[in-house]
């Protein structure tokens, strides 16, 4: 064992744990934990990334005798808090300090004991932090006076989207109020920019603190199962993946990944409906029908559990005989946090079966595996233009010094750009429209603030997303879940039933004023629907991998017969859409005319914009291709694209899309919409697509 962590940890590694040595990962850790540098820490799922940040922090806690709550440990999920915790508390228990856990979960009875006992590590959300910085019943500057490090656990999950803003901010305003730099140290699993996703935690200490990305085991991380224990099935239909996980692997623990809620459940049905003993797990269940599951699911040895990506993070449910995937999932990344769920125990080997459903899924899981056999990883990449975030930053800040100077505000995000100078024409938005008023020359909560954000003490304000509207499902007085309210308004024929949890429930009254339903259990018959499940835009290096497939590429891993078969006949029935020279417009039978990009949703609304002389504005853009005026010639054509990749457009924004942009109300619409549209864009797919040669061919 290492002599430079705290004699107390090596003794606990050794005779509690068992531990005979250190991963190389952890053991590369220590030096620049234990130095106070930032770090990231790069390992496999199960790679024993919390314990190679959590080891030298507690070895310099002791040894610079911290006191107060000196670590937080921030992670995504709920879920995942409440598995780590105990583990945590056991690592704290060794030196006699404590560890506790504080989210919306929590009871307030155990969140006035953390107030009052000030654990050394918190385990939170950065939601659940800020409500802490905004509470009138938290004296944060108190509480957080002896803060040192912050662990952030799944980084790339938050820096790909607003919630990675709203982190940032949030510990750029921790860092004033704890008084230091604070070090921090993101866990993270495989990712194609690791040095960018380090700068980008680092925020405003980028060029003041050292920081070094920590990945012995990166080659590790990308490594390939041999080719056997990756397969690739199709097999038709979700009854049929039904029929395959109940006859393969019996007396094994399975984990099975759906893309949608809604998938989730019917399979959870008809898995039940054969004897298989299964357990569900997705966002709209309410959080002890999920623990039950998990709990369950952990104990049990032949069994199945059927997820969207709520267990793709680092949740331990157990060690894992085997992970199906039905269809394929959008990114490669996630695609590696699944497969290293499985292969946990020594000598085990990771492995994943994939269950296509339909030819274009069998395209695209074949594509993404044509891209994992290459050690591609998508980059992380923070959305660009999060005004949204500045104003809800702004207000926040408000809250929590209940007055700011108004030259004063933009000191408190350390320079972190877009928090700063930049953002004074959201801040004048904000005075002009009552959301901030404005009174010798200090800044505070306006009406229109309290109006639309203001209830439940303004909880709606340390929340980045806007959820849609769903009613709770309630049997008796325990909560099943949640559901999409057009289950109960759409008309049915007799009984209206819904599938929740895996099960049939009859609705036996309606509170439409406190958006509940109560149901009994029914023998069958039952229906589930979330808004916008199980679609995602695809990328235009995953869209183009497509294209590579029905051109001919295979992956390196096991195709049953079944699949090589659906998959011939998707490239004969696509061949006349793809050419490895550049991209087709294609002329159908009935004079529709399409252009063939195979560049991504993202590049083709782009590219729509940009060339909106000769798009159809009927059914416009997909994935792969986008349609034209049927009137348009080659000529027309070679003239309007000459210089189309000098004057890209950004995307065209519904304005019904800005509804879902949360706090976007308190920013001036043409900046929202700005904002959205920024998101929509990929340019740099667009220009590629433009250079290519584009051939005109008739069907």
């Amino acid at each position: 064992m290492p002599p430079d962590l705290d004699p107390v940890v090596v003794h606990h590694l050794v005779n509690t744990l068992g531990w005979r040595d250190l991963r190389p990962m952890q053991r590369a850790a220590i030096a620049p934990v234990r130095a106070g540098e930032d770090a990231l820490l790069l390992a496999p799922t199960a790679g024993g990334k919390t314990e190679a940040a959590l080891f030298p922090l507690l070895t310099r806690m002791a040894q610079q005798r911290w006191t107060g709550t000196s670590v937080l440990y921030l992670a995504p999920l709920k879920a995942l808090l409440n598995n780590l915790q105990p583990r945590i508390e056991q690592y704290a228990g060794w030196l006699g300090r404590r560890a506790a856990v504080w989210h919306g979960d929590v009871s307030a009875s155990r969140r006035r004991a953390v107030l009052h006992e000030r654990p050394d590590i918190l385990l939170t959300t950065p939601e659940s932090l800020e409500s802490m910085l905004v509470s009138t019943k938290v004296d944060h500057h108190l509480f957080f006076a002896g803060l040192h490090a912050v662990v952030v656990d799944e980084v790339h999950a938050f820096a790909g989207d607003d919630r990675g803003w709203h982190l940032l901010a949030v510990l750029e305003r921790l860092t004033r109020v704890a008084g230091r730099p604070l070090q921090r140290i993101g866990l993270s699993a495989t990712v194609g920019n690791p040095d960018e996703l380090l700068t980008w935690l680092q925020a405003s200490g980028v060029s003041s603190r050292p920081a070094r990305v920590v990945a012995p085991d990166v080659s590790a991380v990308a490594c390939l199962p041999p080719p056997g224990d990756i397969e690739l099935d199709y097999v038709g239909s979700l009854a049929n993946a039904a029929t395959v996980i109940a006859g393969l692997h019996a007396g094994e623990k399975r984990l099975v990944f759906c893309e949608s809620r809604q998938t989730v459940e019917e399979l959870g049905q008809l898995l039940r409906a054969k004897g298989v003993r299964t357990f569900l797990s997705h966002a709209s269940l309410s959080g002890d029908e999920r623990r039950h599951a998990e709990q369950a699911f952990s104990e049990a040895r032949d069994c199945v559990i059927v997820s969207t990506s709520t267990l793709e993070l680092g949740i331990d449910v157990g060690d894992l005989d085997r992970v199906i995937q039905i269809d394929t999932p959008a990114t490669v990344a996630s695609f590696l946090q699944r497969l290293g769920r499985t292969g946990r125990r020594p000598g085990g080997i990771r492995n994943c079966l994939f269950l296509t459903l339909g030819g274009e899924a069998l395209a695209e899981a074949a594509a993404l595996l044509v891209l994992w056999s290459r050690g591609w990883v998508e980059r992380v990449t923070p959305p660009p233009e999060p005004r949204h975030i500045i104003a809800q930053q702004m207000l926040a800040l408000c809250l929590q010094e209940h007055r700011v100077g108004d030259h004063e505000w933009v000191r408190a995000w350390n320079g972190l750009a877009p928090f700063d100078e930049s953002a004074w024409p959201i801040v004048r938005h904000l005075v002009e429209h009552g959301y901030l008023d404005q009174d010798e020359g200090m800044l505070f909560i306006g009406p229109a603030a309290e109006q639309h954000f203001g209830r439940r003490h303004f909880m709606e304000m340390t929340a980045v997303f806007t959820g849609p509207p769903e009613f709770i499902v309630l049997l008796g007085r325990d909560e099943l879940g949640r559901i999409d309210p057009s289950l109960l308004t759409e008309k049915v024929l007799g009984e209206r039933r819904l599938l929740l949890a895996g099960r049939s429930w009859r609705v036996t009254y309606i509170d439409w004023r406190r958006r509940r339903c109560f149901v009994e259990p029914a023998d069958g018959g039952g229906r589930a629907r979330w808004p916008g499940s199980g679609w995602a835009y695809l990328g235009f290096e995953m869209v183009r991998a497509v294209r590579e497939v029905l051109l001919g590429a295979d992956p390196p891993v096991k195709l049953t017969r079944r699949a090589v078969e659906r998959l011939a006949r998707e490239r004969s029935e696509m061949m006349h859409l793809v050419h490895p020279g550049g991209t087709l417009v294609v002329r159908e039978s009935k004079g529709d005319l399409r252009w063939w990009t195979w560049a991504g949703f993202r590049a083709n609304a782009t590219l729509t914009s940009t060339l909106g002389e000769v798009v159809d504005p009927v059914g416009r853009f997909d994935d792969c291709s986008i349609r034209l005026r049927e009137d348009l010639s080659p000529a027309a054509w070679r003239a309007l694209t000459a210089d189309a990749a000098d004057r890209l457009c950004l995307p065209e924004v519904n304005e019904k899309a800005l509804a879902g942009l949360k706090f976007s109300a308190a920013l001036p619409k043409r900046l929202a919409a700005t904002t959205l549209a920024a998101r929509l864009a990929d340019p740099g797919g667009a220009a590629a697509v433009l250079t290519e040669p584009t051939r005109f061919v008739k069907t």
